[in-house]
């Protein structure tokens, strides 16, 4: 019995290993973030901007690099009922993997953790005509992601100023996956 209590310890030990080993914080290779992805968990401190039909509630595709260093995602959105595809074009700032885009004010974000393979989190805070709010979003390359990770990026919200109310699980919702997977939405581009 104790032997066994001591494999099922080791064995959560090496679990846990496991699931942190692959863990970058800083230094990013943006071409290991590049490729489909799916948006999780998205948090405001401006719930009305992430809520249904809110601007910011939008459903990530693909990323991808440019020659440039910029990033071009590709992200669908609910509008009246209907999914449509939004593309915008990311460009690097000055700050160390910190990047910018136009879109309904200035939004300058950065990741704050990935493993590649598996999931990104990053923040996001936009200027708008002399206000700010934040934004914090998980993406993961599958459909969904452990509960584990989910309450982990929770925990970094709450830290980061976001009330759990403010933290919405988007594998609850309408993600527009069918206009994703058909590849038939409407686009529209921004830069």
């Amino acid at each position: 019995m104790k032997l066994l209590l001591l494999c099922l310890g080791l064995s959560l030990v090496y679990a846990d290993q496991e699931e942190s080993h692959d863990v970058v914080t800083s230094n990013f290779d943006m071409s290991k973030v590049e490729g489909e992805w799916y948006s999780i968990v998205l948090a405001s401190d401006r719930r009305e901007y992430i809520e249904e039909n809110g601007f910011m509630r939008v459903f990530v595709k693909s990323i991808h690099v440019l020659p440039n260093s910029s990033l071009f995602f590709q992200f669908h959105m609910k509008t009246n009922g209907e999914c449509i595809s939004i593309n915008f074009t990311c460009d690097k700032t000055e700050v160390q993997d910190e990047y910018s885009v136009e879109y309904r004010g200035i939004n300058k974000f950065h990741i704050l953790e990935t493993d590649y393979e598996k999931y990104i989190f990053y923040t996001l805070t936009n200027y708008y005509e002399g206000t700010q709010f934040k934004l914090m979003e998980l993406y993961a390359r599958k459909k969904n992601l452990s509960q584990k990770i989910k309450e982990r990026f929770e925990k970094l919200c709450q830290e980061n100023g976001i009330v759990k109310e403010n933290i919405l699980d988007l594998t609850k919702v309408d993600r527009c996956l069918e206009a994703r997977e058909m590849g038939d939405a409407p686009a529209s581009s921004t830069k």
